[in-house]
């Protein structure tokens, strides 16, 4: 049953992504309906719209590019349509989530890790096509919704008013698209900003987490949300709205949970690619790193500085949003009792029973030692995470376990 898990998973992948967009090309005629007339329907599309493009920017553009390819008349309507509607784009983006798609189904079968860097490749293309998306599609989505309801208005004047011609002039001569845009893009923005930073945070803990099962099971269930929102919009637009306002309201209520983990993910892919650790070295009283699940009174993955004062006590200083005043916490617990836990990716400083207090960003690996000097920690290095694993199975089936060395103390 395992060898046929990638070739399901794939499966299910593709019928995600491929079932809304047919229901939606064969939807065209419920555009026409009672519905799609009302006057709240442009406004509901237009949130239905971001909100999909936010959960996923290169398959949302790449869909909603399509979408709109299929519905022009003819070549000389498609050579009007925006850069992310004409095929060169969106068929090559559709490839591009494919490959991502195959890439987390078949890592549930491959050791773990060996996915990683193309893990942080996906993290980052989620982070480019998300600056993207934000910057030219959001608009261009507000735009149309600005040109329907002002046609809406027209045609409502024009069938509910029994005007002449001189009298309809001056609202037909009016183009209010531009003030309409100047009054919602930027709340726009702001919906694709919070909703993105709810779903990257999916990207984030496939790149964190070490078994492909997990990773493909986060991917199909945002595929599974996206293709919701798109069958429900297709459908009836208040009823896509209704779903996107919910996708909202819990992008709300996760904000700092999700921003916490993208500036995490942000700082793991930099020191990954760049292989920062090659030119790196701790400072010897203050260094930036995350609060760990086990620091009471600090949000989890809150980046900041481990300061040694010179007392030789620890103190975690941070600013929350990276921005508003900086705030200091005291570690309660004895430098003594702390040790370096050393991963597969990255270490983190562990207390006694194991407690994480603290996560390392991968510059740090290579450069436990130097951890351990600069801060005084008495419990040495230990193996975590995959490393421990590891070391577990090779001393299982008779091999020799990795011996952490022996503890390291600052000099006196």
């Amino acid at each position: 049953m395992k060898r046929f898990t990638p070739l399901i998973l794939i499966a299910v992948v593709v019928v995600l992504v491929i079932a809304p967009l047919a229901w939606a090309a064969s939807a065209t005629a419920a555009r026409t309906s009672s519905a799609n007339r009302h006057p709240g329907a442009p406004v509901a599309t237009a949130v239905s719209t971001i909100t999909g493009i936010a959960i996923s920017p290169l398959l949302g553009t790449a869909g909603y590019g399509a979408y709109q390819w299929f519905q022009a008349k003819d070549d000389a309507a498609r050579a009007k349509l925006p850069w992310y509607a004409q095929a060169k784009f969106w068929l090559p983006a559709l490839l591009i989530v494919g490959i991502c798609a195959a890439k987390d189904s078949f890592g549930a079968t491959v050791p773990p890790g060996w996915k990683k860097p193309l893990d942080v490749l996906e993290t980052l293309e989620n982070k480019l096509s998300g600056l993207v998306a934000a910057g030219a599609v959001i608009p261009f989505a507000i735009d149309t919704m600005a040109k329907l309801l002002i046609e809406h208005d027209s045609a409502s004047l024009d069938g509910g008013f029994a005007t002449t011609g001189l009298a309809t002039i001056p609202f037909g001569a009016m183009d209010l698209s531009w003030l309409i845009n100047l009054l919602t893009v930027p709340f726009g923005v702001a919906i694709f900003v919070l909703v993105w930073l709810a779903s990257h945070a999916i990207n984030v803990l496939i790149l964190l987490s070490p078994w492909g099962a997990i990773d493909a099971a986060l991917k199909v269930g945002r595929t599974a949300l996206l293709g919701l929102i798109t069958a429900a919009a297709t459908t009836d637009p208040r009823w896509g709205a209704l779903f996107s306002i919910i996708v909202i309201i819990v992008a709300y209520f996760v904000a700092g949970w999700a921003f916490r983990l993208t500036i995490f993910g942000s700082v793991f892919c930099w020191d990954f690619l760049t292989r920062r650790r090659r030119r790196f070295s701790p400072a010897p009283d203050r260094n930036r790193m995350f609060a760990g699940a086990n620091f009471t009174g600090v949000p989890v993955r809150t980046y900041g500085h481990l300061v040694r004062r010179a007392d030789g006590q620890l103190e975690f200083a941070y600013q929350p949003w990276l921005f508003l005043p900086e705030r200091v916490a005291a570690v309660p617990v004895e430098n003594a009792s702390l040790a370096v836990g050393k991963g597969l990716f990255f270490s983190n400083v562990i207390a006694a029973d194991g407690r994480t207090l603290f996560l390392l960003p991968p510059r740090y690996r290579g450069h436990e030692d130097e951890v351990i000097r600069a801060y005084a920690l008495g419990g040495g290095i230990r193996d975590a995470g995959l490393r421990k694993v590891w070391g577990a199975l090779r001393e299982m089936v008779g091999g020799r376990a990795t011996k952490p060395p022996a503890p390291q103390l600052a000099p006196a």
